[in-house]
């Protein structure tokens, strides 16, 4: 890639240049090169769209990178300079064992937030149609039973009025729901967080960059499009792999279980969650440097050693798509007659 490019750790994102600065692009899903060419109008090898994207955007601004991203549902942005939101008042804990949680999510974000809900004791159910199932089902299986092992699974059509009955029970059965759609996705199911609310549900909203913003966004690219950007000798690069969803998982979870949560619309936005660990310091991080076999660090006390990472063990087998359906339907006391997935 050219000098000062650079590339996410699973390689379907970039960090490029445009007319007036850097932006970050995915390139995810089956249908993205697509997406990118119609956002440079012009057609793209669909192996590699990068050199056409990359020769578009040094002629473009970021601005004009944004408004048509948003517009044709292309997770890319700008990179900006860090800019902390306003702290949320958090109340004291609550204990959630118990609760009902009805994850919608996909994934890593909002099924780490459910994941950590769950180790906390409550009972997770994760809701999942037929034509969209998570995504991360495809992916690494041990790390898809690492956030979803001992939750069940349900599956409905919401295309299908016996199904999107069950559905709406459902939701309306569930203490918190988390959730990580654009608000008008989940309206087409026939679900309303305002009306959930009301009920004293606690529901979680996580997005991009808030729900007024139509904006997508993954987890590599809405971190650089925050500020999170580290910089070597080669130029700017990612910050850790897709690290705007684990910081936005753990953030919304403690939400969840603040004892103010109950009755509560959370607004859990990626790109304010990742600029609010970022500050104005000019003080210079410790840098890594190879030592025989390990890496260190040098610090005041000493050389402090780099410890690899540890795989965590999964607390049980991540369920099969609808396994639990009839199951968890029946338990909370809603009809299954008619639903087309049993």
């Amino acid at each position: 890639m050219p000098p000062g490019d650079a590339a996410t750790v699973g390689g379907s994102g970039r960090l490029l240049r445009t007319a007036d600065g850097l932006a970050a692009v995915s390139c995810a899903r089956p249908d993205d090169p697509a997406l990118l060419g119609a956002l440079i109008c012009a057609e793209v090898d669909p192996a590699d769209p990068w050199p056409a994207v990359t020769a578009w955007l040094a002629s473009h601004s970021g601005a004009e990178l944004a408004d048509r991203a948003e517009m044709l549902g292309i997770a890319a942005a700008p990179v900006q300079p860090p800019t902390p939101p306003e702290p949320l008042p958090l109340a004291p804990p609550r204990s959630v064992d118990g609760l009902l949680v009805v994850d919608f999510g996909s994934l890593w974000a909002a099924p780490l937030c459910a994941h950590l809900l769950g180790l906390a004791g409550a009972r997770v159910v994760k809701v999942e149609t037929p034509s969209r199932p998570d995504g991360a089902r495809r992916g690494n299986p041990g790390f898809y039973a690492l956030l979803h092992g001992g939750h069940e699974s349900v599956c409905l059509d919401p295309g299908r009025p016996a199904d999107r009955a069950a559905l709406s029970e459902l939701v309306a059965a569930a203490d918190v729901v988390v959730e990580a759609s654009r608000p008008r996705a989940l309206a087409g199911f026939g679900l309303d967080a305002e009306e959930s609310v009301a009920r004293g549900t606690t529901w979680v909203s996580i997005t991009a960059a808030g729900r007024a913003s139509g904006r997508v966004g993954f987890g590599d690219d809405v971190a650089a499009a925050a500020g999170l950007v580290a910089r070597d000798a080669d130029g700017p690069m990612f910050v850790g792999d897709a690290i705007a969803d684990p910081l936005t998982g753990l953030a919304a979870a403690a939400l969840a279980c603040s004892a103010d949560a109950p009755g509560r619309l959370i607004e859990v936005s990626m790109t304010d969650v990742v600029a609010a660990t970022l500050t104005d310091s000019r003080e210079a991080s410790p840098t890594a440097r190879q030592d025989g076999h390990r890496w260190v660090v040098d610090t005041e006390n000493g050389v402090a050693e780099i410890v690899k990472p540890r795989t965590r063990p999964a607390t049980g087998e991540a369920p099969e798509l609808g396994r639990d359906t009839a199951t968890v339907l029946r338990s909370l006391g809603i009809r299954t007659s008619g639903v087309s997935t049993l």
